[in-house]
């Protein structure tokens, strides 16, 4: 089944210190906060985003993406993706909860790819229910891995996309610079089966990842050839078992 969710979403504020209505590009609505952050999901709806709805919803105003036994499987990684102006500097907040067996993240500065719906390519916020990569810098069928978490990674930059500088999942020509902590000490400020706030900064060229406030991965992607510095947002199902994930308070600053 194929929808795409209408745009058209009306949101009403009581007082002077409610968000205040704004429209967004391409006729998404959405909401400027006091801090400067928009609203890009109205906890009702999905107006303003696009995907298959068998896998997505809204339940108790929590954006939810699920995939079960009596669902048909996935036969490729599948993204709700916001209809809103392409990004390129921003700053993104969300909070996200996800099952164990789950795998998922954010997707940013990507593009949609031909011929497989609801798909995009491009840098990626990573969430997993186990949090073995939750914090990392993924580039979903591109370069893979740009930064472990605990890392300061520089891409240098390369003649081409060739498969052969992809090596154990992850991209070879990037350099390691500095330290910001284990994998396993930085992974103590995730919570398990919890609530947590994921926040992405993108700034140039510059790409930083933090959970509870905690930076986990930042990458200087030098790289003109293969970078994108603008591009859709989404948020990803991974195939695999079943499993749930959960958004909250999604909020962006341009």
């Amino acid at each position: 089944m194929v929808l795409t969710f209408s745009l058209v979403a009306l949101l009403s504020f009581s007082n002077a210190t409610d968000p205040v209505p704004q429209k967004g590009t391409d006729n998404v609505q959405t909401a400027i906060t006091q801090d400067g952050f928009v609203d890009i999901f109205d906890k009702k709806t999905l107006n303003g985003w696009t995907g298959d709805p068998v896998y997505w919803h809204v339940i108790n105003g929590v954006l939810t993406g699920e995939t079960k036994e009596s669902l048909p499987a996935l036969k490729s990684n599948t993204f709700l993706i916001w209809e809103g102006k392409q990004p390129g500097d921003f700053e993104l907040k969300a909070e996200y909860r996800i099952t164990e067996s789950g795998n998922s993240g954010i997707q940013y500065r990507s593009e949609y790819v031909d011929g497989v719906p609801f798909a995009l390519k491009g840098y990626q916020a990573d969430i997993d229910g186990r949090n073995r990569y939750s914090g990392q810098n993924y580039e979903e069928r591109k370069r893979t891995t740009l930064a472990y978490r605990g890392q300061i990674v520089e891409i240098p930059t390369e003649p081409d996309t060739a498969k052969a500088k992809v090596a154990r999942n992850a991209w070879s020509p990037m350099i390691v610079k500095d330290s910001l902590g284990t994998a396993a000490s930085l992974r103590s400020a995730i919570h398990d089966n919890d609530w947590n706030e994921i926040r992405i900064v993108a700034k140039g060229n510059r790409l930083q990842h933090y959970i509870n406030g905690v930076l986990m991965s930042d990458v200087l992607d030098n790289d003109t050839v293969n970078r994108k510095m603008s591009g859709y947002l989404g948020v990803q199902m991974h195939v695999g078992p079943p499993m749930k994930v959960e958004f909250r308070s999604i909020k962006i600053k341009q």
